[in-house]
């Protein structure tokens, strides 16, 4: 019987490199195609896939697929919904892939948003998330498991914005995914964790000079994230106001939260995630039709990995 793991801050953290990729389009187009472009992802030296869950793609099976694929790619879920499954299960899917690719997975746990929870999962989100996820991650570590451990212990990040479920995410895993975040957010969140956790925010993207297109392009992919509480109030926090997030966002949080222009623009904004106290940036790239893999954008964002400069470990 495998005995049980507790992550939490002084587990092994994972060695991402300072630049992954964040990608929903892997899950529309047909696995073949999915595997064969994860496989170029490796070989171009990005140090992490993270993958969704919402509504195409089982993740466990997503992520054992892309890992079959590739050599040194870590590939992690970005985040497994725990409506969407019962601590044992989520804890057994983890063990399992841990355990197939050992330290090559690397399970993102989150509450996801209410709308989703209710819609997708027929479940009750519930008015205390983060008593939720203290609930659930004891549950996974009481589970019971018989199958084959893993060589490596099991890690896992947890989607995190608040700083109560920040300071969770560095003393339950080995840290935080934050996603549809500002650079200032990722400062905050280092102060919130301490130095010793992972911070892996996700950038959006658009590889776009003309600034009427790129803020087009970043509204659409937006206005699905303005609608959730759960984001919108993370940004309060941070001071945004009705101005900026009312209607379809304000110019100046459109540029705040999606990253676009030149390439140098881009490595700038994942300099400045890095620079705050991320220790890894996974970038989300936004093209003109979402069911295409955006290859050309891919191949030149592994040009700028020599030149990013990541805080020293701790």
């Amino acid at each position: 019987m495998a005995t049980a793991v507790t992550p939490g801050a002084a587990a092994s953290i994972p060695h991402l490199g300072p630049l992954g990729i964040w990608s929903y389009q892997l899950d529309v187009r047909p696995m073949a195609e999915a595997q064969k472009a994860a496989a170029e992802l490796d070989e171009l030296g990005f140090g992490a896939l993270w993958v969704p869950e919402a509504v195409a793609r089982e993740p466990f099976a997503n992520v054992a697929l892309l890992l079959s694929a590739t050599d040194r790619l870590t590939v992690a879920t970005g985040i497994a919904s725990l409506h969407a499954r019962t601590a044992m299960t989520m804890n057994a899917g983890w063990r399992t892939v841990s355990e197939a690719f050992p330290g090559r997975f690397l399970l993102g746990v989150g509450v996801s948003h209410q709308p989703l929870v209710e819609a997708n999962h027929q479940g009750r989100y519930g008015a205390k998330p983060f008593s939720t996820m203290v609930g659930y991650l004891d549950r996974m570590d009481a589970a019971t498991f018989w199958g084959a451990a893993s060589p490596v212990a099991p890690q896992r990040v947890l989607a995190a914005l608040g700083p109560r479920m920040l300071r969770l995410a560095a003393a339950r895993g080995v840290g935080a995914h934050t996603y549809f975040v500002p650079v200032e957010h990722t400062a905050v969140a280092r102060a919130a964790m301490g130095p010793g956790a992972l911070l892996a925010p996700a950038q959006t993207v658009v590889l776009e000079a003309d600034a009427t297109t790129a803020r087009a392009m970043a509204r659409r992919f937006m206005r699905r994230y303005l609608a959730l509480p759960n984001y919108t109030n993370n940004l309060r926090r941070l001071g945004w106001g009705d101005d900026d997030l009312d209607g379809q966002g304000s110019d100046r949080l459109v540029d705040a939260l999606v990253a676009w222009g030149s390439l140098d623009r881009i490595a700038a904004r994942v300099q400045a995630h890095l620079d705050a106290g991320a220790d890894h940036v996974c970038v989300q790239v936004l093209t003109a039709d979402p069911q295409t893999l955006p290859l050309a954008e891919w191949r030149e964002l592994a040009s700028i990995t020599p030149s990013l400069r990541t805080r020293p470990s701790t």
